[in-house]
């Protein structure tokens, strides 16, 4: 009885720790990570350091995660999107929060120090303190840039991934970094967009609020156009070849296109639909550096 009674509250709660990770947000920075690891050698990759580092990566972004949510929670509490979370909703409690984000990175660092390489634990850690305290808490409540400019920590798992293999950053990882950082303000505007109203009502200072929507729209559009050349950069410096670089001329492409609706005939379904193609797009476009990465090479007539 004692096992039957128990086990569901467990369960329950071991949900609870895992929503404040925001599982489905860090399944992409692994993904990207773990393809920064598989672009960063012709070789295959240890085992081990593609487990660990992965595992690392995972705990120490579920970490940041949690903070954001402990530091925003009053916040969370406003918005339709995130009043369901575990703390606006006192399911878990401040100090279990403050406890789990410990531990759980604290076990991410130590794993990536020692199983993988130091530089990869300094750089995660640097992240970690670049998402969770100078995005969360001084830029996110201060600019209506804190897109762009925290962009730099949502940017690193590539880097995180490379170095992990390498034991180094060079050029191509920057390249990949450059991707994510550039399309990470039209992803995160073309939310802010329909998302206008909840994020004024919290006071955050996201573009739209600051400066209006057809600021925002315009924007979304120079960014993108950015996005679109960054995306190129790999083919142009022979990090991948034409399979990249057709697929990625057709996502961008299909980017660009949501991109001009939005400047020219904005709707909030619009809008709603460009977000949830740029996650489809960043998902693809590094899956095609990783097809094309193995592809054996073209036979020289």
């Amino acid at each position: 009885m004692s096992v039957s009674t128990h086990s569901p509250h467990l369960v329950s709660r071991l949900e609870q720790y895992l929503q404040l990770t925001k599982p489905r947000v860090v399944a992409l920075i692994v993904f990207t990570a773990a393809i920064g690891m598989l672009l960063a050698t012709d070789e295959a990759v240890p085992i081990t350091i593609l487990l660990c580092g992965s595992i690392g990566i995972w705990l120490v972004a579920g970490a940041a995660a949690a903070v954001n949510c402990l530091v925003e929670q009053k916040i969370d509490a406003l918005m339709a999107r995130t009043r369901a979370r575990p703390l606006p909703l006192g399911r878990v409690s401040t100090p279990e929060t403050l406890v789990f984000s410990g531990v759980v990175g604290g076990v991410g660092l130590t794993l990536l120090y020692v199983l993988v390489n130091p530089l990869t634990m300094w750089l995660t850690l640097a992240t970690f303190v670049g998402y969770a305290i100078v995005y969360t808490v001084i830029l996110k409540p201060l600019t209506p840039q804190n897109i762009v400019i925290g962009g730099a920590s949502g940017a690193m798992p590539p880097v995180l991934g490379w170095a992990a293999v390498t034991g180094e950053v060079s050029h191509e990882a920057l390249l990949l970094f450059l991707i994510i950082f550039a399309w990470t303000p039209p992803h995160f505007w073309a939310l802010a967009l329909y998302r206008k109203n909840e994020y004024a009502k919290a006071e955050i200072p996201m573009l739209p609020v600051t400066h209006g929507d057809k600021f925002t729209r315009l924007h979304v559009l120079l960014y993108t156009i950015i996005l679109f050349a960054v995306s190129m950069l790999p083919f142009a410096v022979r990090m991948s070849g034409w399979l990249y670089a057709v697929g990625a001329l057709i996502l961008g492409g299909v980017f660009l296109f949501y991109a001009l609706r939005i400047w020219l005939d904005y709707s909030d379904a619009l809008a709603r639909h460009t977000f949830r193609y740029s996650i489809v797009y960043l998902f693809l476009l590094f899956a095609l550096l990783l097809l094309d990465h193995y592809l054996p090479p073209a036979p020289v007539p």
